[in-house]
C-alpha cells in the first residue's frame, strides 16, 4: 500500500515536472523568437519609437501577455523571458489597446524618448491650451489615431459646453479649424448642443485621411460618432470612411468650408478673431484647433516646384495611366504612392539616403517585390535639382545630374509643425522627452 502511494506520488510529480519543463521550454523558444525580431527591427530602424508608444514597468508586469494579444498592429510588442517588451516600436500608432488591457496597469503611454524629443503644445485635461478659449484635439496634441481623434473632438466640445458660452448672436460660439476626424466629431457635437459654429479646413473633408491612397486601411477598431452612434467598420477603406462622414454631416445639415486656411488667430476684446487666406475675418468665443501636426507640406525649394504637375499628396492613383512619374521621399507615404502607381506608369522613386529605414514590414515587402519585378526604379542618394514642364533634373551622387522625361511629380517630404501659427496665437510649445500622456482616454 505504502509503495503504491509512493509510485502514484512519483508519477504525479513526474507529470507536473514534465508540464513545467515543456512550459519553460516554450517560453524560452518564444523569447528567442522575439529576440530575433528585436534584432531585425534594430537593423531595419524600427525599434526606436517615433510617436506615442507603450512603456512597460517590468517590476509590475505579471507576464499575462494580454498587451501582445490585443495589439491590432501585431509585432509591436513581444515577450522576452516572460516580460513584455517593445519590438517594432516605430510601427506603433497609439491605439492604446495594450494600455487598456493590461490587468495590473504596468503600461504607460509615452510620446518621445530620452533621446528623441517631440514638440507638443500645452494642453490641459480638458483639451484647453494655455490660452483660455483655445482648445486642441487630435493629431496636433499627440494623438494621431482616428478613433482617439474622434473621441477627443467630442470631449473637447463637451468640456466647452460645461464651462458655458456667453449669449451673443453677433459672433460664433465656436470655430473649428480642421475637418479631419477630430474636427468632424467636434462639428457633430456642436450641432448636437445647438451651438452657433463654423468649421474651416485649408484643404478638404477628411484631413490626412483624404490623402491616403484609395485602398489604404484607415480603421482597425470601432468608434462612437456623435449623432450617428457606434461605427463598427473593421478594415475600413478611406472611401468607406469618407462616404460615412459625408453622409452623417449631410443628414445633420453641416457644411464644411473647404479650401479656407486660417492664417492667424488674435484675441480682440472678449473674443477671438480669425483671418483666412481669402481675406475673410470671423469672430468666435472659443476656437478648437483640430489640425494635423504636419501643417503645410514641406517643400524642396527647387526651381519649377510651383508647376501644376507638382503635388504633395496622391489622389485617385487608379486614374493615372501611362505617365512618367517621379515620387520624392523615403517614408511609408512615398513608398505607398510609388507602389500604387508602378503597375500602370513608369515610376522613379527618388530618395536622398542610401537605404530606406522605418518602413512598415508590408511596405518593405511590396517595395522589394516591385524592385525585383522591375516595375519601380529606385534612385538612392538622389536629389531633385530642377523641375520643368516636360522633364525633371535629378542629381544622383554617383552619376551627377540627369534629365528625365516627366509628366508628374509627387513630393512626400513630410510637413512642419505649425509652430509659428500656434505661437502667434499665444499657444506655448515644449519639446517633450519621454512624456507620459496622462490625459489619455
Amino acid at each position: 500500500m505504502f509503495s503504491e502511494q509512493i509510485l502514484i506520488y512519483s508519477i504525479v510529480l513526474l507529470f507536473c515536472a514534465a508540464i513545467v519543463f515543456f512550459y519553460l521550454r516554450k517560453l524560452k523558444i518564444a523569447s528567442k523568437v522575439t529576440e530575433a525580431k528585436i534584432e531585425k527591427a534594430k537593423q531595419e530602424g524600427l525599434h526606436e519609437p517615433v510617436s506615442l508608444h507603450p512603456v512597460i514597468d517590468l517590476n509590475t508586469c505579471i507576464k499575462s501577455g494580454a498587451c501582445v494579444a490585443v495589439c491590432p498592429e501585431k509585432d509591436i510588442l513581444g515577450i522576452v523571458n516572460g516580460r513584455a517588451t517593445l519590438v517594432n516600436a516605430s510601427n506603433c500608432v497609439g491605439h492604446g489597446a495594450c494600455f487598456h488591457n493590461c490587468p495590473v496597469e504596468a503600461i504607460s503611454l509615452v510620446i518621445g524618448t530620452e533621446k528623441r524629443g517631440v514638440d507638443l503644445p500645452h494642453v490641459s485635461q480638458d483639451y484647453e491650451t494655455n490660452v483660455p478659449g483655445i482648445y486642441i484635439a487630435g493629431e496636433l496634441g499627440g494623438m494621431g489615431l482616428i478613433k482617439n481623434s474622434v473621441e477627443q473632438g467630442q470631449s473637447a466640445v463637451e468640456n466647452m459646453v460645461r464651462k458655458g458660452f456667453r449669449k451673443d448672436a453677433s459672433v460664433y460660439d465656436l470655430i473649428i479649424v480642421g475637418a479631419g476626424p477630430a474636427g468632424i466629431s467636434a462639428s457633430l457635437m456642436a450641432k448636437k448642443y445647438g451651438l452657433n459654429f463654423l468649421t474651416l479646413d485649408q484643404d478638404t473633408l477628411g484631413g490626412t485621411v483624404f490623402s491616403f491612397p484609395r485602398s489604404k486601411i484607415v480603421m482597425t477598431s470601432p468608434m462612437h460618432l456623435p449623432l450617428h452612434g457606434s461605427v463598427k467598420l473593421f478594415n475600413t477603406s478611406k472611401t468607406e470612411l469618407l462616404s460615412l462622414w459625408h453622409s452623417v454631416l449631410s443628414k445633420n445639415n453641416i457644411t464644411i468650408r473647404e479650401n479656407t486656411k486660417v492664417e492667424s488667430i488674435h484675441y480682440q476684446g472678449d473674443y477671438f478673431n480669425l483671418v483666412t487666406n481669402k481675406g475673410e475675418s470671423f469672430t468666435a468665443q472659443k476656437v478648437l484647433l483640430a489640425i494635423g501636426r504636419r501643417g503645410t507640406p514641406r517643400k524642396l525649394g527647387v526651381p519649377g516646384e510651383q508647376l501644376e504637375k507638382v503635388a504633395y499628396r496622391l489622389l485617385e492613383p487608379e486614374n493615372i495611366n501611362g505617365k512618367n512619374v517621379v515620387v520624392v521621399g523615403g517614408g511609408d507615404s512615398a513608398i505607398e504612392a510609388a507602389l500604387s502607381l508602378a503597375e500602370q506608369n513608369k515610376v522613379v522613386l527618388s530618395y536622398r539616403s542610401e537605404a530606406f529605414s522605418r518602413l512598415k514590414p508590408k511596405n518593405r515587402e511590396k517595395l522589394n517585390d516591385a524592385i525585383g519585378r522591375g516595375i519601380l526604379d529606385v534612385r538612392y542618394k538622389s536629389n531633385v535639382v530642377k523641375i520643368e514642364p516636360e522633364k525633371i533634373v535629378l542629381a544622383v551622387e554617383s552619376e551627377g545630374a540627369r534629365d528625365l522625361d516627366n509628366d508628374l511629380v509627387y513630393i512626400f517630404a513630410g510637413g512642419e509643425l505649425p509652430t509659428e501659427f500656434l505661437q502667434k496665437a499665444g499657444v506655448e510649445i515644449t519639446k517633450r522627452f519621454g512624456y507620459t500622456m496622462k490625459k489619455y482616454r
